[in-house]
């Protein structure tokens, strides 16, 4: 049975927000951002939901990365429809699955915007001995592993991280991701980061990065390495009281206000272009 649709669209402006989910994750994670993205600019927001995801561990070892990157570029050719400008990202993972395709569809996108964008995990709540995954991934042990969701759950504010802990203890993975994330959902995710680590230098759209300095799954030394290796220009804003969900933590606002201004950056280089364009054709 195919699993029911979480994404989330709101329609707005000719200028769009593409973002993107975590491994294992929802579209709920990125809703505050993505509605207030379109209350305060006006901006049309679409936060699609991977293939694979909010339904079952199954479901979800089913698909590839491909599959998840496949979701995407079907969303943003609707997209391309509709906006003029438009602005790929996504939290965690889904801001690596951002640069992939901004790398692959240059064309396409103008600029990124990219919240606690992982490569790896190395914050301060994950177990030291991770990195054994690695070498034991392709054996029945690694197989069976599991990535169990853990105390604070990425979030800072107790109040919100109660509610997600509420909705995991209920299963119900459309409102709060997977408790547990499989090893083999966890390979995939390494081949989708291995395929965008060699294209980075050719990313040259302005790029946002938004990472908590205290971030307990990935640590900042992710959004250090990201903003050494992107082609373009890159703002990295650093949040002081927030954990890995930036999106739905103590800061979120902050989220929203730079991601805010860089919408209004390229519509105004976009609105640039074609009076430039114009005026050339009258000149004619």
């Amino acid at each position: 049975m195919p699993l029911a649709d979480h994404s989330l669209r709101f329609a707005g402006n000719r200028t769009g927000f593409l973002l993107i989910h975590g491994l294992g994750g929802t579209p709920v994670e990125l809703r505050l951002v993505a509605r207030a993205l379109h209350r305060s600019g006006g901006h049309t927001v679409h936060c699609p939901q991977l293939a694979g995801h909010c339904g079952s561990e199954a479901d979800l070892l089913a698909t590839n990365w491909q599959d998840w990157i496949a979701s995407v570029e079907t969303a943003l050719d609707r997209m391309k429809t509709q906006c003029d400008t438009i602005i790929i990202g996504g939290l965690s993972m889904g801001a690596v699955m951002a640069m992939y395709i901004a790398a692959k569809r240059p064309q396409d996108i103008d600029g990124l915007a990219l919240y606690a964008p992982t490569l790896w995990y190395d914050g301060w709540s994950i177990p030291w001995y991770s990195f054994l995954l690695k070498l034991l991934i392709d054996t029945p042990m690694g197989r069976r592993f599991r990535f169990v969701e853990r105390e604070p759950y990425g979030i800072k504010d107790p109040r919100i991280r109660a509610m997600i802990v509420h909705a995991m203890g209920r299963g119900d993975s459309a409102a709060a991701g997977l408790l547990g994330t499989p090893s083999g959902a966890v390979k995939q995710m390494w081949g989708l980061i291995r395929e965008t680590r060699r294209s980075m230098g050719t990313i040259r759209q302005p790029a946002l990065i938004v990472h908590a300095r205290e971030d307990d799954v990935a640590s900042l030394s992710n959004a250090v390495h990201i903003q050494r290796h992107l082609g373009g220009i890159v703002d990295t804003v650093v949040l002081d009281d927030c954990y890995h969900l930036v999106t739905i933590d103590r800061q979120n606002d902050i989220v929203v206000e730079r991601s805010l201004g860089l919408a209004q950056r390229l519509t105004a280089a976009f609105a640039a272009r074609e009076s430039a364009g114009a005026c050339a054709v009258a000149a004619e």
